[in-house]
């Protein structure tokens, strides 16, 4: 199995040359319209208006929730496209965090396909159902622990995450069950985004 890995890299600095290829999905409209002001003048941000599963993609985000049960929205609909996927999350949760995923970090697993090849967890709940507060910065920080794991994490046989993975397909981040508002959800997505690849944000 391809390796879990986290992202806590408080207090790194990083200056990549190159930031991922981060497609940004929606399947109903009020999303479309904001992820679009997450993807305006960001490069290598762009926007698909339909399933993250038709994106050309080499990993797919899950917004699941820090125990790895894949029962609901977007994740239901990966556990029957992958179908051993839950278990591997599961597995990687428990192996590398003792069965508990904090919101804020990310682990990686195999789909079984040729692509997308991987699956990034990053838990917007700690709950599955969880209702999310109207303040609630767990997008914020789900997105930021999948793009740090891009910057940083390496894959269990050593190969660095950013080397493998070049397009990221993210749907909403707990703009489901969560509750969490489109407008909310894409400026924490913007705001992570920014702060990763802060050297790029805005370029031309």
């Amino acid at each position: 199995m391809l390796g879990a890995v986290t992202a806590d890299t408080e207090g790194e600095t990083y200056a990549p040359a190159a930031a991922p290829r981060l497609v940004l999905g929606a399947v109903d409209e009020p999303l479309a319209r904001a992820w679009l002001a997450v993807a305006e003048g960001r490069t290598g941000v762009s926007v698909h208006r339909g399933s993250v599963l038709d994106v050309d993609a080499d990993a797919v985000v899950s917004p699941a929730n820090s125990h790895g049960w894949m029962r609901g929205g977007i994740d239901a609909i990966y556990a029957q496209a992958f179908p051993q996927v839950e278990e591997r999350v599961r597995s990687a949760v428990l192996a590398y965090h003792g069965g508990e995923l904090p919101v804020g970090e990310a682990v990686v697993v195999p789909t079984g396909l040729a692509r997308p090849a991987l699956l990034i967890s990053s838990p917007t709940m700690r709950l599955p159902g969880e209702l999310l507060p109207a303040d609630t910065v767990h997008p914020y920080l789900a997105a930021r622990a999948v793009l740090r794991l891009w910057v940083h994490g390496r894959l269990e046989d050593g190969r660095p995450v950013r080397e493998v993975v070049r397009t990221i397909a993210m749907p909403g981040l707990g703009t489901g069950v969560g509750g969490v508002a489109p407008q909310t959800c894409a400026r924490q997505v913007a705001a992570a985004w920014d702060e990763v690849f802060s050297s790029l944000t805005h370029s031309s």
